[in-house]
């Protein structure tokens, strides 16, 4: 088994990081963290500075090398949109599919269990994002296809959650009961609640059903006020998990210092890019659902101004963090790896540096852009 040793950048290991220290590979697996003293023998890659991380972790992908994941999407589809995503940085992701029809929806469950069945690199099961939410509340989301969960979705979605190595759903209280929250949760999905104008109280109630994440907090939801905490409130005071997008547009530096600080210690925080069918290229618009998308500044866009998913990558998430939000470095990383890995049930296996698994990781540079990325043990081209 070939044996590759990685120095000259710090190394974080999914908890903390090590200076002076080398990742030694062996094969597709990490073979461990050790001094550089201890450095053994064997070919060696030089870096240049920078930090060495375990390959970054999203749960909210929409799209990204020019697909969008919908129902025709079909297993190759989706390994597209996994590799585009390999390129940014990303080595494993939940492809998401936004409101859609019934068929569409089982659609896209039959070709994730298929990829999964296929072992396509990176894709760790799926995100679907509605059509059970509050309208008032869409955002980008068709309004049309927007309605409250039937008995038909709840059985295909406990099916799908059986089926899948992971299933998470956004849903609003507004569309679902406790008991299908419940129902859902028994069945092993990852309830999130998103897209919902309700109050903090009916937040708690479906906490208490078994919702345990709050999707890209504080967009498209009813917001914090002094004497409404609303969604965002409720999922700042709680110990759920909240996906936060980190590109200074959907939620600003001093807003994300808020939500930190209000999070801080109890690992509940990840990021997610929110990426559409944009990522990893370099077109200025695309179609969602027959609605012209527009790429401009940093931002996606309806025709009116909406925003429409985000265009951003985790490495620059991560200095927006790091830099203008003032994280630290460990702190940002994290996010990005080893607390979405909680959040999926993967600790200990994926979003960390850990004897045993796999040779999933990559290197940022002394200005923490991407410089390098590894899957299972061999290099990804950039985008």
């Amino acid at each position: 088994m070939t044996r590759t040793v990685y120095s000259g950048a710090a190394v974080f290991d999914g908890a903390r990081m090590h200076h002076d220290a080398v990742l030694v590979v062996e094969g597709s697996e990490i073979a461990g963290i050790l001094p550089e003293a201890a450095a053994p023998e064997g070919p060696r890659v030089a870096l240049s500075g920078g930090v060495l991380a375990p390959g970054f972790l999203d749960l909210q992908v929409n799209g990204g090398g020019g697909e969008m994941l919908h129902g025709g999407s079909g297993v190759e589809g989706i390994a597209r949109i996994c590799a585009a995503h390999a390129r940014l940085g990303v080595t494993g992701l939940l492809p998401t599919l936004i409101t859609d029809t019934a068929d569409a929806t089982q659609a896209v469950i039959e070709a994730g269990v298929a990829a999964a069945e296929a072992g396509v690199p990176g894709f760790l099961g799926l995100h679907l994002e509605g059509p059970h939410l509050d309208p008032k509340r869409h955002g980008a989301h068709d309004t049309a296809l927007i309605r409250p969960m039937e008995a038909a979705d709840l059985e295909m979605l406990c099916d799908a959650a059986v089926r899948l190595p992971v299933l998470k759903v956004t849903v609003a209280p507004e569309a679902v009961s406790l008991a299908q929250v419940s129902a859902l949760a028994r069945a092993g999905a990852v309830v999130s609640l998103g897209h919902s104008d309700g109050p903090a109280a009916e937040a708690l109630r479906y906490f208490a059903a078994g919702a345990s994440n709050v999707t890209h907090l504080f967009n498209a939801m009813s917001p914090l006020t002094h004497r409404e905490p609303g969604l965002a409130g409720a999922a700042l005071d709680q110990d759920v998990s909240c996906g936060l997008i980190a590109d200074g547009v959907h939620v600003l530096p001093a807003v994300l210092r808020i939500a930190l600080a209000a999070k801080r210690g109890r690992d509940r925080v990840f990021l997610v890019t929110d990426a559409m069918a944009v990522a990893g290229t370099d077109a200025a618009e695309f179609e969602l659902g027959g609605r012209r998308i527009l790429r401009r500044d940093g931002r996606l866009t309806l025709a009116d101004g909406t925003l429409a998913g985000a265009d951003v990558d985790m490495a620059r998430s991560i200095r927006v963090l790091v830099k203008d939000a003032g994280l630290d470095l460990a702190e940002a990383l994290r996010m990005a790896t080893a607390v979405p890995a909680s959040v999926i049930g993967e600790s200990g296996r994926l979003g960390c540096l850990a004897r045993g698994g796999p040779a999933d990781f990559v290197h940022l540079d002394a200005g923490l852009r991407l410089a390098g990325v590894w899957r299972a043990g061999r290099p990804v081209a950039l985008a």
